[in-house]
């Protein structure tokens, strides 16, 4: 499942999740971020895990999980975005796959 792209604002990000693989226990993800009609230097996607869900493995973003909340930034070499252009990010994660809603803010 794919959640379906929100409108960024000016100088915002939006976000799309997709399940990219599934397996007994398990599921392989991907995120888009977005740049909207400014250019940003940064983003902040955030979610809530569904009961049982736990990510072991992510690439292309830190996460600074609160509980069940992930909040995953850019690193580095993906934070620059011109406006419109988009970058992912990637996970794996133990459970049963579902389509969250996302939040994305420019930093």
């Amino acid at each position: 499942p794919t959640t379906p792209p929100t409108s960024p604002a000016p100088g915002g990000c939006a976000a799309t999740y997709q399940t990219v693989g599934q397996w007994s226990g398990g599921f392989q993800a991907e995120v888009k971020v977005t740049a909207g009609a400014s250019a940003i230097s940064g983003w902040r996607v955030s979610w809530t895990l569904a009961n049982g869900q736990t990510i072991t493995q992510i690439w292309g973003g830190r996460n600074a999980p609160a509980g069940s909340t992930q909040n995953v930034s850019n690193e580095t070499w993906n934070g620059n975005l011109p406006a419109g252009t988009s970058t992912t990010f990637g996970f794996v994660a133990g459970g049963t796959p579902t389509t969250p809603s996302l939040s994305c803010v420019s930093l």
